[in-house]
């Protein structure tokens, strides 16, 4: 059985919502490819051929602000290629269920040019009736499994993982079971273009027009600020943490993760590199 946790909720010191630098990065970053590939591959005079009506979803969304960037930036650059005023567009946002849909809606931007609606579901299932979505965007999302694969939860199997870094030092310190920790894992799965690539031409559903493995610039990165890329992970991983540590655990640990910032910071200067891959499908 599938369990999700999503991104840290509200607007507090450690929100999703304050605490998403390096997924906008991400955005920033793919901006002109997706641009590229709105302006080369979509049609909306075929698709729309009975409805003046442009309907898009970002596929795990989360609580803003950068869905409501992305959103935009499609927007626009539709309403650039096509220039039709009649034109309207209505955007779904999508997440888990245990999503913050409260802290989304209520910071939706005032002057946005789309309507808006919520989807809360997996979107590892089926979301949608039969072509009711012009255009789907997912960012920083759809490496997240469905759930963690077995393999990883065997002892026997060569994908065991044992020992993560500062919980073994709560191991040590005897305030920890070294079994807890050997078998928490993350269900995230960064693909090859390659991995893609075969999972894409086994659907048969879809075209590749474009895939291509970047790295960008990285304000964190470049300027190795160990600290707020640590508070980002934080707003992505506390909830699996309490989860499976509970909360007494899972602040001590990110609390002495912060404690080793310098250290961490001085690793990033020589070690870390950023990369996205970007993938633009066409249905056939």
């Amino acid at each position: 059985m599938s369990t999700f946790f999503p991104m840290n909720n509200g607007d507090h010191v450690y929100s999703y919502a304050r605490n998403s630098q390096i997924q906008r990065e991400v955005l920033d970053g793919a901006k002109e490819m997706m641009k590229e590939a709105i302006i080369k591959n979509l049609d909306i005079k075929y698709i729309l051929s009975s409805s003046n009506k442009f309907h898009i979803t970002d596929l795990g969304c989360s609580i803003g602000p950068n869905t409501f960037t992305s959103m935009q930036h499609v927007v626009q650059v539709v309403k650039d290629k096509y220039h039709d005023k009649n034109l309207e567009f209505q955007v779904f946002f999508n997440d888990h269920v245990t999503n913050d849909f409260n802290t989304l809606f209520r910071s939706l931007p005032v002057d946005r040019s789309y309507y808006a609606s919520g989807v809360p579901g997996s979107f590892h299932g089926r979301l949608f009736p039969s072509r009711s979505i012009h255009f789907a965007h997912c960012s920083c999302a759809i490496h997240w499994l469905s759930k963690i694969p077995k393999e990883l939860l065997d002892t026997n199997s060569p994908a065991w993982n044992k020992g993560l870094c500062r919980l073994m030092d709560l191991v040590n310190e005897g305030m920890l079971d070294e079994s807890l920790v050997d078998s928490f894992n993350v269900p995230i799965y960064l693909p090859s273009p390659d991995d893609i690539t075969k999972v894409v031409e086994k659907n048969g559903c879809f075209s590749i027009e474009n895939i291509e493995l970047t790295y960008p610039q990285s304000k964190l990165v470049d300027e190795a600020d160990a600290k707020t890329f640590i508070i980002n992970l934080r707003a992505i991983l506390e909830g699996l943490f309490i989860n499976h540590f509970g909360i007494k655990i899972a602040e001590e640990a990110f609390t002495r993760t912060i404690l080793k910032n310098k250290e961490i910071s001085a690793w990033m200067k020589t070690n870390y590199k950023a990369c996205q891959l970007f993938i633009a499908l066409k249905r056939k």
